[in-house]
């Protein structure tokens, strides 16, 4: 009976904390700069496109997405993951220095806007706003349009820990059962979490983080992937080497991650576990339809923008998106 229920428990705490989760966010709506800083989003968008454009290696929008994903799962979209780790032997490591964030990417860019920001409007956007921008922004270069309107009105958190980070990012070791739980923790259904987990159709993961089911005896990786992935990696413990995630399409944001999963070829484990419920598994399907993804992907990278806000007087609005204000 407890295996009847389980589902059902996470199912109404994902309603539970979304309606809440909804309440707090309330007060997020497009172009909430409109008087108080009009160029906001300009300033971002400019310095972000112009950043990707000059990317070679079209490494930027992964990380900047990315960057936003880690961001809203700990402590919710609030910047704590931008705060660096404070001096001294008994200070507690932030955010940044866990180990899942260790190869995040995209700091500097969002740096350069709020430089910017803090010159023409003093105080008045946030950092955690900023990397909400960053992200749509560098995802929507390829397409020349905006892919969907980003909520704005975010304040920025004032703590960060390591620890945190931790426990509450999704391991790409995930079994379906511990993916399930952990988005219900933030409000995300099973839907959300099929169709966010599509961001690994752009970027690389580190050949530590899934080689090991390409030299276990039980796996799960498709036949026709493994063979060229075993010979990049080598051994599972090497931690210098990154793949693309998507190896048909690396550098677009397309729905090609959908159609390497129905052959079997998901990179992660976790990326594995969406085949092994039922639920997840029948939406595979309809989502390697680029235009179909498209528009689910907006629906759910706006949800979880929505995750843990501080709003009103909440937390304060970073002058420096490194360090808390004194």
């Amino acid at each position: 009976m407890r295996s009847v229920r389980a589902p059902r428990r996470l199912a109404l705490l994902a309603v539970l904390l979304s309606a809440c989760a909804l309440a707090d966010a309330a007060v997020l709506k497009a172009h909430f700069y409109r008087h108080s800083c009009p160029a906001a989003e300009a300033v971002v968008r400019d310095i972000v496109l112009a950043r990707v454009a000059a990317d070679p290696a079209n490494a930027l929008p992964a990380r900047l997405l990315r960057l936003f994903f880690h961001d809203c799962f700990v402590r919710g979209c609030d910047a704590s993951v931008l705060l660096d780790s404070a001096a001294g032997d008994n200070a507690a490591a932030a955010e940044k220095d866990a180990a899942p964030n260790k190869s995040l990417g995209g700091f500097d860019v969002v740096d350069t806007a709020k430089a910017v920001l803090e010159a023409v409007c003093p105080g008045v956007v946030s950092c955690a706003d900023v990397v909400a921008l960053a992200a749509r922004d560098a995802i929507s270069f390829q397409f020349g349009r905006e892919l969907w309107e980003v909520q704005l009105g975010r304040r920025d958190g004032v703590e960060s820990r390591a620890a945190e980070a931790l426990a509450e990012i999704p391991s790409p070791s995930a079994n379906f059962t511990a993916l399930e739980a952990g988005f219900a923790s933030k409000g995300l259904d099973v839907k959300d979490l099929v169709i966010l987990s599509g961001a690994h159709t752009i970027g690389v993961g580190h050949c530590n983080l899934f080689s090991s089911r390409l030299f276990s005896s039980s796996s799960t990786t498709g036949a026709g992937a493994a063979a060229p992935l075993r010979a990049a990696c080598g051994s599972p413990s090497n931690n210098a080497t990154a793949v693309a995630m998507d190896p048909g399409s690396p550098a677009r944001f397309d729905a090609h991650y959908y159609v390497n999963l129905k052959l079997g070829r998901g990179l992660f484990s976790s990326d594995a576990a969406l085949l092994s419920d039922p639920r997840a598994a029948g939406m595979i399907h309809a989502l390697t339809r680029e235009d179909y993804f498209l528009r689910e992907f907006k629906g759910a990278v706006r949800k979880m923008g929505r995750v843990g806000v501080l709003t009103g007087a909440q937390g304060e609005i970073r002058r420096n998106c490194r360090v808390v204000n004194s």
